[in-house]
């Protein structure tokens, strides 16, 4: 009785059932709580542009998710989507252009080329008998191997008639959004109205007895695998048609943000559970976080650490929901079930919308800082050059009164391009760029035009759109004038080596052809060995190790920075300085120190404290409206031992 009495409690029930509710919506419960929280820190949150922003970066991760949800429901997981996507794109490209492929039959191929992937998956774990971790893990390397080796390493123009997948409808509504919001329709019509998604629910909620109850496991293995690889493939294709470029780099460490959404929207890894609406939140949850934290100028090391945190609270939820018997997240739920899911959305909606519209009126009437603000994205924080270039953008802003944002697009084209898109949002009085890829950097470039918003390039040019101006040093002059510089080191003869930078970036094509542009003029130097180590100190040991195996007798080595110079002479231990040269590129602290100890013979210095100086002086002119140089050139030079002490960087 006296259970009952307390069950019966307007108290008690009311509480209970506010706990079921955000229990059984966590994920939506969460996306509220972001949205009406960035709403409140940043004026620029809330505004259609933004939110167009947001609906197109999470598009790419949406879709990838949409086919792991079908994984992860019959308690699989797929490692290789990120590849998988990269690769189509790459096949769509090259077929379509270097093939002469009509670009219908391309598309179709990239298709094909997602849906092999997947069945190559399905095989290996269904009737290989390999983990699926294993498995995937493997067509990851693959497909990203076979990405590179078709593109040999650069991106390639995306045909201009599926680029218009980037576009937008009526000038306004994104086309990426709308393939996002029919492949969303797509997985929920298969999960929750077809017999495959159905077997998807009792593979994952126990894959022996849907065995023995007549379920051909194995086969619907491949068919669930496939339909991953196929939505990777669709993925792959939006993801270039917004660069206008297939880069054989893309979509790396999509994957775990894939994942990562799946999970957040309710999924759970042991299987048996999830649903297309799920995952479509859990895209957006990432999207509203990177979008807001930007806009908000967090670092984008603390992003990293913020969406983990977002993600282990999400799995810790999920325990949580099960330990309380809350309802399963399945896709097979009845009539009432959906239309009480579709009273949540509608209420929660409602609830959203009152919340965020008044705390609009927080930023109504205020006033507009004094300072211009300038937004400055970074390829990447990875490397002692572009660091270099961001304390000498700060120290110039400071100096200035100028408002900086700077941002790192960790060598990734698509999450750059989302940079560049939430500063043309933030209205911001003009933006910096240095592009992890000239062309792929394109698209947003031209949404900042359109916009009137000024850009200015550092370091890297920017492709097929209007900079106010470009501030550089001439990449392909810095590497003539290495190999002019080796080539009097070696007297004009011998053996070397070549430790070339990440494939696909503009900085590795432009040093890499100007060094073999000023090798044709010294026959007598041979390129014995030639290997990528990614711009990375520690590839850059490894791969030359690996190369004196071959060639114990090199007499000099020409890395394209000097990161991976550092790594060689690692690697050559006492041959460095002495009977072997090492030559880098850059310019860094650790370059030079390496310089004035002789292990390194010389630096391509580029001056990269000035590069970020110019290029803010630069941007406030353009922002005020003021004349600026379409091109502005700081000067490389070659630093050897000789002359280290008067070089500052």
């Amino acid at each position: 009785m006296a259970t009952d009495t307390k069950a019966g409690a307007p108290g008690a029930s009311g509480a209970s059932a506010v706990r079921r509710l955000l229990l059984d919506n966590g994920a939506l419960t969460a996306l509220i709580v972001l949205v009406v929280a960035m709403t409140a820190l940043s004026g620029d949150f809330l505004t259609t542009d933004n939110l167009l922003n947001i609906g197109v970066q999470a598009a790419v991760t949406a879709i990838l998710a949409f086919g792991v949800t079908f994984v992860i429901v019959s308690a699989g997981i797929d490692l290789s989507v990120g590849s998988v996507a990269a690769l189509s794109a790459t096949v769509l490209a090259w077929t379509a252009t270097s093939q002469g492929v009509p670009v219908w039959i391309a598309v179709l191929l990239a298709i094909a080329t997602g849906i092999a992937c997947g069945l190559v998956n399905g095989v290996l774990i269904s009737y290989g008998k390999l983990p699926p971790f294993i498995a995937t893990l493997a067509m990851l390397s693959v497909g990203r191997g076979l990405s590179l080796v078709i593109s040999q390493g650069s991106p390639i123009a995306f045909p201009d008639s599926v680029s218009h997948l980037g576009d937008t409808l009526g000038g306004w509504l994104p086309v990426p959004v709308l393939v996002m919001v029919v492949m969303g329709l797509i997985t929920a019509l298969i999960l929750g109205r077809t017999y495959i998604g159905r077997s998807m629910y009792a593979i994952g909620g126990n894959e022996e007895a849907a065995r023995l109850s007549g379920l051909r496991v194995k086969r619907q293995k491949l068919v669930i695998y496939a339909l991953s690889g196929l939505f990777a493939a669709a993925a792959g294709i939006v993801l270039a048609s917004r660069l206008s470029s297939a880069q054989p780099q893309a979509a790396q460490g999509y994957e775990l943000d894939a994942i990562a959404a799946v999970v957040i929207g309710g999924a759970s890894l042991a299987g048996g559970t999830g649903k297309a609406s799920g995952t479509l939140i859990g895209a957006l949850i990432l999207a509203v976080l990177r979008n807001g934290l930007n806009l908000l100028s967090v670092s984008a090391f603390w992003q990293q650490v913020v969406i983990g945190v977002v993600i282990a609270l999400a799995v810790l939820l999920d325990t949580l929901r099960r330990k309380a018997g809350a309802t399963p997240v399945a896709g097979a739920s009845g009539g009432g079930g959906r239309g009480k899911q579709a009273a949540t959305y509608v209420i929660a909606a409602v609830v959203a919308a009152a919340v965020v519209g008044a705390m609009s009126f927080l930023h109504d009437g205020s006033s507009s800082t004094a300072k211009t603000k300038v937004g400055l994205s970074l390829s990447t924080l990875n490397n002692p050059f572009f660091v270099q270039i961001k304390a000498g953008a700060q120290e110039e802003a400071k100096k200035l009164g100028v408002d900086l944002t700077v941002t790192d697009a960790q060598n990734d084209a698509s999450q750059q391009a989302n940079q560049l898109q939430n500063f043309t949002s933030s209205g911001l009085g003009a933006i910096i760029v240095n592009p992890v890829d000239s062309d792929a950097a394109g698209p947003s470039v031209r949404s900042a035009n359109k916009a009137d918003i000024p850009v200015v390039g550092v370091d890297r040019g920017v492709n097929k759109a209007d900079t106010a101006a470009l501030v550089a040093s001439d990449n392909i002059a810095g590497g003539k004038l290495a190999a002019k510089t080796m080539a009097e080191k070696l007297g004009g003869r011998g053996t070397i080596a070549i430790l070339q930078g990440q494939a696909g970036t503009s900085a590795s094509r432009e040093r890499g052809a100007g060094f073999a542009e000023g090798l044709k003029d010294y026959p007598g130097i041979k390129v014995v060995a030639k290997q990528p180590a990614d711009f990375d100190r520690t590839k850059g040991l490894d791969v030359m190790t690996n190369m004196l195996q071959a060639n114990p007798g090199i007499q000099g080595v020409f890395a394209e920075n000097d990161e991976m110079a550092l790594g060689a002479v690692k690697a050559l231990g006492s041959k460095a300085g002495k009977s072997v040269a090492v030559i880098g590129f850059d310019g860094t602290p650790d370059g030079l120190t390496a310089v004035k100890a002789g292990t390194m013979y010389a630096s391509v210095a580029q001056q990269p404290t000035e590069l970020g100086r110019i290029a803010v002086e630069n941007a406030l002119k353009a922002a005020e409206g003021k004349k600026v140089d379409k091109t502005v050139m700081v000067p490389v030079k070659v630093v050897t031992s000789r002359n280290v002490d008067e070089f500052s960087g």
